[in-house]
């Protein structure tokens, strides 16, 4: 089965499926799966503008994970605190410690994942799904029959890091195997870390990467960078041959329109990119617009075009904190603005388009019930019906420059803007005041075809509408007056 066509620029929607699951249940009265997902809910996505689906925990998991994730009392305080009517049947297991890379049974199965793809692929939606390089949950078969694919402890290292190994108990006995970890944070209990430094533990996974990438379009690659070969032996203190080229290729061959999306930080992004994955999280902008400063923002958008056409910007996802959390709701939309009209994969996480405010942890099926933003519901409705035109889809997008007003005015430094330009199609300039204080500008806008015609901006996200002189703008610019967090999207048309 062939991928649909992809847009230069395409929108991701991330959802957590056994949530979703979860509150289909209820409304039905019984125990739903994934061919009870409505055709009308698939196309509601679709019309949206979404190419891709990344359902998100479809894995069977186990017992074992599942039992660490009830008694972790750490865990449980965060689960208490989104679901204070928490019940044990709400806490899951993580969707990342997997037990075996095949659909889990309650979502209905191989067979209903398959079913749910087709009617998909009517719609021109894409299939994202899990990837998790870097550890496997503690009942995995591999630990009855490949324990040396898992990074082997010892009692000296259980005495001295308790936090990061435990025994496990197999088919031949008690092991000492350490957790899954990053070099940055204490191991994921409920997980044991391969051991990439074995060959034959690199062709296992690029074998599971292969069955994967028969069922969906493309898949998401959590904590990507923990097995380059620079990380794990830092992690680690082993040795280990590069896993991505190989694995990327040897998909290809097979499935060569398959996409590889890396989650990703700690400056590593072009390595992987370099490396054969499509896209990298885009983490630096969303921290940058967290800071609330332009001019980090800007610089960042000033990246080669080559680099940023490859990442995946955000605004939230199931490890960040809800955006209607963390942004006020000026600044959100402001954010969404820069965030998702510049170059790269839209990435949006279902609750956010809602205003949902309650992170919902991967060990949970079940989330709270929460009242719908409206305003800012009305905001995304705006701007995805702007994503949705062919000139953000696949057309040519460039920073702006922005100069003062007046002498001695130096809030043009608080502006960044930008315009999208497709052949023979109107243009669009977005201009966002990136701070707290009302602020003053002309945008340069290098247009020579402007030259002694009127021009006609109106505004995309909001009522107005304002025609400009060509040669007044040539000269001068656009100048822009707005309030703290003002953001404007104009379609420019040209009227004489």
């Amino acid at each position: 089965m062939s991928a649909v066509q992809k847009p230069r620029y395409p929108a991701l929607y991330q959802i957590n499926t056994r949530v979703w699951l979860t509150a289909l249940s209820h409304s039905l009265g019984r125990p739903a799966t994934l061919d009870d997902i409505a055709d009308a809910e698939l196309d509601r996505l679709a019309e949206m503008g979404f190419d891709w689906l990344w359902l998100l925990s479809v894995w069977q998991t186990g017992e074992a994970a599942q039992r660490v994730s009830r008694s972790n009392l750490s865990w449980r305080r965060e689960f208490e605190h989104t679901l204070p009517d928490l019940r044990e049947e709400d806490i899951g297991g993580s969707g990342f410690a997997i037990a075996d890379y095949r659909v889990h049974a309650a979502l209905g199965g191989n067979d209903a994942l398959a079913r749910l793809r087709a009617r998909m692929r009517a719609r021109g939606l894409n299939l994202m799904l899990d990837f998790v390089p870097n550890h496997m949950a503690p009942d995995h078969p591999w630990t009855d029959d490949h324990p040396d694919y898992f990074v082997p402890g010892s009692e000296a290292d259980l005495a001295r890091s308790p936090q990061n190994f435990g025994r496990v108990a197999t088919a031949s006995g008690p092991l000492l195997l350490a957790y899954g970890r990053d070099p940055y944070f204490d191991g994921w209990p409920d997980t044991l870390q391969l051991d990439y430094g074995n060959p034959a533990l690199q062709a296992a996974m690029v074998g599971e990467l292969e069955r994967i990438a028969g069922q969906c379009d493309g898949v998401r690659c959590d904590m990507a960078m923990l097995v380059l070969p620079e990380v794990f032996e830092r992690t680690w203190g082993i040795r280990a041959e590069p896993f991505w080229p190989k694995a990327i290729a040897t998909v290809r061959r097979t499935h060569p329109a398959f996409l590889f999306m890396a989650e990703v930080y700690w400056d590593m992004e072009w390595t992987l990119q370099q490396q054969g994955f499509d896209y990298t999280y885009d983490k630096r902008l969303y921290d940058r617009l967290k800071e609330q400063h332009a001019r980090p923002v800007r610089e960042h958008l000033c990246a080669d075009m080559g680099y940023q056409d490859r990442l995946a910007r955000f605004l939230e996802n199931h490890d960040e904190p809800r955006a209607a959390s963390t942004f006020a709701p000026e600044m959100h939309a402001a954010a969404a603005v820069l965030t998702y009209l510049s170059p790269g994969l839209r990435f949006f996480h279902e609750g956010q388009l809602e205003g949902r405010r309650a992170r919902i942890s991967p060990h949970l099926v079940r989330a709270p019930d929460e009242a719908v933003d409206a305003a800012l519901q009305r905001i995304y409705e705006r701007l995805l019906a702007v994503l949705r035109l062919p000139i953000v889809r696949e057309g040519r997008w460039s920073l702006l420059e922005c100069v003062p007003a007046w002498a001695e005015n130096p809030t043009a430094d608080n502006f960044i803007a930008f315009r999208w330009e497709g052949a023979g199609q109107p243009w669009l300039l977005a201009a966002v005041n990136c701070s707290p204080q009302q602020s003053q500008c002309f945008v340069r806008v290098p247009m020579p075809q402007m030259a002694g015609c009127t021009l006609q901006l109106r505004d995309l996200l909001g009522p107005a509408v304002y025609d400009r002189a060509g040669d007044d703008l040539l000269a001068r610019g656009l100048f822009l007056d707005m309030p703290p967090w003002g953001r404007h999207v104009f379609d420019v048309q040209r009227l004489t």
